[in-house]
């Protein structure tokens, strides 16, 4: 059975989407929609630009959401999922994927995600960290005994858990953490404490816009990071998208429940392999791939 899982932020690249741009009509056009729908020529920073320059937040996530989109579209009829997911971002280019949105609608809401997140980021300094080499359980367990707001962020596969929140509740939990035995609790290069409470102001902005927006009865179910499991209804699929905001990506669950419901094939639709070396660390028996044209 076919799963197809789409990447969040961070999967970006120098001249990303220029082989789809130059190869295929309906990407040229799907791109050309875009830098109208946004406003800006993002395909000028995606195919040209430096990686600083894609580095900012109003540019990566319409990015890799375009990057993931536009290959899933130019895939035609190959492109026939039993089930999608994607991560924290990704999960909005699975929803155009599956046509739970349309492209336009799709864009505009990731595009309100960004701008939502960045003024988020810039009421409270905050980062991230990844925690490896600790069960789940003994990280939860430790970022509760933490002053301050730190909390589970990614649940990213068996032994690696990226952790959000304050800068310093951060730091001290990274040296609680390595205390308990962590390979590494290294704080990222990130300018915000992403899927934690403090993006309850964006959760709020960006619940205004979906609530605004059609959500489709879907191709295929769709298993969202906050449920973790198979859902087709398109008001639930709308509840679950607002609430990811503040609450964690659980990947490793997410992945192992598409597994139990019967995907053999997880296909990854977008910029990078970080997706399909986390499928393999949940699943060794799991198939992974990469969408290509």
């Amino acid at each position: 059975m076919k799963a197809y899982v789409f990447p969040g932020q961070g999967a970006q690249f120098v001249g990303m989407g220029l082989d789809l741009y130059e190869n295929s009509d309906v990407a040229k056009q799907l791109f050309e929609q875009a830098n109208d729908i946004l406003g800006f020529s993002i395909t000028d920073i995606m195919f040209q630009g430096t990686a600083e320059d894609l580095k900012q937040t109003k540019v990566t996530q319409p990015a890799v959401f375009l990057h993931a989109v536009i290959l899933s579209k130019v895939l035609g009829d190959s492109f026939q999922p039993a089930m999608v997911a994607g991560h924290s971002l990704g999960e909005l280019s699975a929803l155009v994927a599956n046509n739970t949105l349309s492209f336009e609608d799709g864009l505009q809401l990731v595009s309100r995600r960004a701008m939502a997140m960045q003024k988020a980021c810039e009421i409270t300094p905050s980062t991230m960290a990844a925690v490896l080499g600790l069960e789940d359980n003994i990280v939860e367990e430790v970022c509760n005994t933490i002053d301050g707001i730190v909390v589970p962020a990614n649940y990213n596969c068996p032994g690696q858990l990226v952790i959000s929140g304050e800068i310093e509740a951060i730091n001290n939990a990274c040296e609680a953490l390595k205390e308990k035995g962590a390979k590494r609790a290294l704080v990222l290069p990130v300018g915000g404490a992403f899927h934690s409470p403090l993006m309850e102001p964006a959760r709020e902005e960006l619940a205004a816009a979906i609530e605004q927006t059609t959500f489709n009865t879907p191709i295929c179910p769709v298993y969202q990071n906050v449920t973790t499991t198979a859902v087709n209804n398109p008001e639930e699929i709308k509840k679950n998208l607002i609430a990811q905001l503040t609450a964690p990506v659980k990947w490793t669950q997410s992945v192992e429940n598409m597994i139990k419901d019967g995907a053999t094939l997880f296909t990854e639709v977008g910029p990078g392999k970080v997706l399909q070396g986390l499928v393999k660390k949940i699943d060794r028996s799991a198939e992974v791939a990469s969408a290509a044209i």
